[in-house]
């Protein structure tokens, strides 16, 4: 086992075996086209606001067991890089990374990463401390990684669960991690707009805000991130006080990216709230670089949209980090290509080049 590895659930899909193999063989088959994938869903439009609190009334109690580790497997990339080049906390501009990388995947083009699945309050400081010997920087996602640990028998989401799960960490001492810049920020949840990953009811603006404050409690100067766009935000008469981010995860069919973020970030700033962007490399490619993506129907992005999108989403000077969607499941093999090794590479460089932003506005 390499240094940093924590064996995890593939905590976005739990898809057999023979799926990922089959993927990450159209990979390679695909030759030098190369492909990304939007995330799993569009951004949704602003739904009616409910008060915070679980989706449903009377939650039960959480029976479900403690979620278990599985293996990842991932491969490391042989591009090391040491903590004397890119000290934690000391980094020049925003943090280049995608969801689902170990410790040593880390390098002088993958610069962070968000995890979810398999950190437990056991291995947290262990994965920290590889990941600061790396010189990288992560967020972390404390509720798991899928869905169905913190979810309702009905799917709609419980804020018990979540608040059990986050639980499990307030006893750990992560302060060093935040405070050096190690540990970036606690992503809260994912997609509260999509309203069919949630049993059919969005999780409000004002139950984001609740989660945030929550967070807060436990750990004052860590920031708080949830991927939903801040015009999603803006959608509710909220003052965010606790929350600190939104999320602008571009895919082809969102239209221009260079106006889409200007946009929000206007939107961001309006609302005093940070902005995380990044690229669905999966799922989110127009069809030209011919690579099936993750998701039935879509395509992995070429090299060339990842230059073309990732220069347009930095362009604006306001973003906080870009990490891109995902490494997971034929990441790794995707991510080796030579085209696309190179289209990453230059993206990290315009990333490193960034003005170094907080995402607590």
């Amino acid at each position: 086992m390499r240094t940093g590895m924590i064996h995890s659930k593939n905590w976005l899909y739990d898809l057999p075996s023979l799926r990922r193999i089959s993927l990450a063989m159209l990979v390679l088959v695909a030759g030098c086209g190369s492909s990304d994938r939007l995330s799993p869903s569009p951004d949704s439009p602003p739904s009616a606001t409910p008060a915070p609190g679980d989706s449903v009334g009377g939650v039960p109690p959480d029976s479900a067991p403690e979620p278990t580790d599985s293996t990842l497997g991932l491969p490391s990339d042989s591009t090391g890089v040491t903590a004397a080049i890119l000290a934690s906390g000391t980094q020049p501009g925003i943090a280049f990374g995608s969801y689902g990388m170990e410790a040593g995947d880390l390098n002088s083009v993958h610069t962070g990463t968000l995890r979810g699945g398999g950190v437990t309050a056991d291995n947290v400081l262990s994965f920290l401390s590889a990941v600061r010997a790396k010189g990288g920087r992560i967020v972390l996602k404390m509720s798991m990684g899928e869905d169905n640990y913190i979810q309702n028998p009905d799917g709609t989401f419980s804020l018990t669960k979540w608040k059990s799960l986050v639980d499990r960490f307030k006893n750990v001492s992560l302060g060093q991690y935040i405070s050096d810049g190690t540990l970036l920020g606690h992503f809260l949840i994912d997609e509260p707009q999509r309203a069919a990953k949630w049993g059919g009811k969005i999780i409000s603006q004002a139950t984001v805000e609740a989660m945030a404050q929550y967070s807060k409690q436990l750990w004052p100067s860590m920031p708080t991130y949830v991927r939903a766009v801040p015009s999603w935000l803006a959608g509710a008469l909220i003052t965010y006080q606790a929350l600190d981010a939104g999320w602008l995860q571009y895919g082809f069919g969102k239209g221009d990216p260079a106006k889409l973020v200007a946009s929000e970030t206007a939107i961001a700033k309006n609302k005093g709230l940070g902005l995380v962007i990044g690229l669905n490399i999966l799922d989110g490619g127009n069809g030209s670089s011919g690579v099936p993506g993750w998701s039935t129907g879509k395509y992995a992005m070429s090299a060339a949209e990842i230059r073309n999108y990732g220069t347009a989403l930095l362009g604006e000077g306001y973003a906080c980090g870009f990490f891109n969607w995902t490494y997971q499941f034929f990441g790794p093999t995707y991510y080796a290509r030579s085209d696309i090794k190179s289209a990453l590479a230059d993206i990290s460089s315009k990333a490193r080049a960034h003005v170094r932003t907080s995402c607590r506005q």
